[in-house]
């Protein structure tokens, strides 16, 4: 029977986070600042005869979090609503907030609770020499996948020393 021989060896670093990233603001910021001026140095880049942008959004994902508490402010029940943008995001929370009929039949008031929201948007990135990895923004933690170089993690380490929400 023949064996698996290995081909590559891919490498994950983590980054967690001492205090989350506060709100959704700060973390489309964060992502967006990314995409917006590409400080990993990432390069455009043909595959499959298409041209892609050195980086990308690769998916996302956004949960919103709504607590239905009683007179006593007692909770009496819960909604998550996992949305695909942000902008999807800040109008799933809005409708469920305003959704009266929801509020009755859970028999409470419904509540924000956006210290428990999640988020997550993972960006592929093309490296100069040619390499593809992924870095993942979540509330809690950056994550780098699927790298070979170093240098890579070098890179994305020294930009996140300069942004404080990801300190």
């Amino acid at each position: 029977m023949a064996d698996f021989v290995e081909k590559s060896n891919t490498k994950t670093a983590v980054r967690d986070l001492s205090i989350p990233i506060a709100d959704i603001s700060t973390f489309d910021a964060i992502v967006g600042s990314v995409l917006a001026d590409n400080p990993f140095g990432c390069v455009d880049y043909i595959e499959g005869g298409v041209t892609y942008d050195g980086v990308t959004r690769n998916r996302e994902s956004y949960t919103a979090k709504v607590n239905y508490e009683d007179d006593d402010g007692k909770r009496v029940g819960a909604v998550s609503a996992r949305a695909p943008t942000v902008a999807a995001f800040g109008s799933v929370a809005t409708e469920i907030m305003g959704d009266a009929a929801l509020a009755t039949a859970m028999g409470g008031d419904a509540v924000r609770d956006a210290e428990h929201d999640s988020y997550s948007c993972q960006l592929r990135c093309h490296d100069p020499s040619g390499e593809i990895y992924y870095v993942t923004f979540s509330r809690n933690a950056v994550r780098i996948t699927s790298y070979q170089d170093d240098a890579i993690r070098t890179t994305v380490e020294t930009w996140a020393d300069g942004v404080p929400a990801l300190g």
